[in-house]
């Protein structure tokens, strides 16, 4: 087991400048082969617009599987690695990248299904089989001594972290550390300043015990796109009315208070097979090097959305993409993608493996 020796290190925020995003292919042996007719020409579409602007890495168990699908995108920017996968959520199985003073260090987090929900043996296996196909431009991995998921983590870039206590306190994931002990852990792992608590806020039908990604972002350094609910005979009323005050409270490292931009709260949406509400939120957005994409599910609010998302980024086009096949998985946009920084990756073995 590696640990971090490292004092001068930082957790790059979404938004500066990128390598790739990292994504996982549905396999055949996972849970989406129930809507597999569905879900395809989602990540086709998703994995077509994400690399007409960036390169994108795809993990699968079946390359030449995945290629004929494949066979009327161009490849030029797309990256295949096969490796054996459980699931498609590259957020919370992915590497997590850390800046230090003598260039990127990779976070090899332990992944257990988010609290042994999922069987997750070899999902929680891909960011070492990344580094050993020499992908990461790093000598070794470091192996934390905690399970955390990447959509459990918001950082701004400067030494502060958003997440919420739902998650990193569920006694499935660290139960033999209290708060104060996991604190500790991200101070040192992360080198951070503050640390963020989200004590309220939850979606019905998420999986993730209330990932800080599928509720409130950090856009900027001072800027916090979150999920509004403002009917009051909706369910989810209570809970994200308590967030929103949460959020309205908040300061940032400059003492000032954060500029809020609420996101609708989607219409409900429900599975067609068994009824069962499904997680729908815009919060579940991914920054891109020159534009930004936000998940819509055909319902009345994808406009109302896009324009606010696009309040917050008024430097980057907001471009909605359809992920309305990802909510029957309980996920959506950014769970499925990981992003790497800009010279973290050996872009010349992954051409060779071309």
């Amino acid at each position: 087991m590696y640990f971090c020796s490292m004092n001068k290190i930082r957790l790059p925020a979404e938004w500066e400048k990128q390598a790739l995003i990292q994504i996982a292919f549905p396999s055949e042996q996972s849970d989406w082969i129930d809507y597999w007719h569905s879900v395809i020409p989602c990540y086709i579409q998703i994995i077509k617009t994400i690399s007409s602007y960036q390169p994108l890495l795809i993990v699968c168990d079946n390359e030449e599987a995945v290629k004929h699908l494949l066979l009327d995108i161009d490849l030029t920017n797309i990256y295949i690695i096969q490796l054996p996968i459980n699931d498609t959520w590259a957020r919370d199985h992915g590497a997590i990248t850390i800046e230090s003073e003598n260039g990127f260090q990779f976070y090899d987090f332990m992944f257990n299904g988010w609290g042994l929900k999922f069987a997750a043996d070899k999902d929680n296996l891909i960011t070492n089989g990344l580094w050993e196909n020499g992908i990461y431009n790093c000598d070794k991995l470091i192996i934390p001594d905690l399970v955390l998921e990447g959509g459990s983590i918001e950082s701004d870039g400067n030494g502060v972290l958003m997440t919420s206590t739902n998650c990193l306190l569920s006694p499935n994931r660290n139960p033999h550390l209290s708060k104060q002990q996991i604190e500790e852990k991200l101070f040192s792992l992360f080198n951070l300043k503050k640390i963020i608590w989200l004590e309220h806020g939850h979606l019905i039908g998420d999986d993730t015990d209330a990932h800080i990604d599928t509720l409130a972002r950090f856009c900027d350094e001072k800027t916090i796109a979150y999920v509004q609910c403002t009917d009051i005979d909706e369910v989810h009323y209570t809970s994200l009315k308590k967030m929103e005050d949460e959020l309205k409270n908040l300061r940032t490292i400059d003492n000032e208070p954060y500029q809020l931009i609420p996101l609708p709260m989607a219409d409900a949406l429900f599975a067609p097979d068994d009824n069962r509400r499904l997680p729908a939120t815009y919060a579940n957005f991914l920054i891109l090097n020159d534009v930004v994409l936000m998940p819509t599910y055909h319902v009345e609010q994808d406009d109302e959305a896009l324009t606010q998302l696009q309040k917050a980024f008024p430097n980057k086009k907001v471009e909605g993409i359809d992920c309305a096949a990802l909510l029957l998985q309980h996920g959506s946009l950014h769970c499925i993608s990981m992003q790497y920084p800009e010279g973290s990756i050996n872009f010349e073995v992954l051409k060779n493996k071309k």
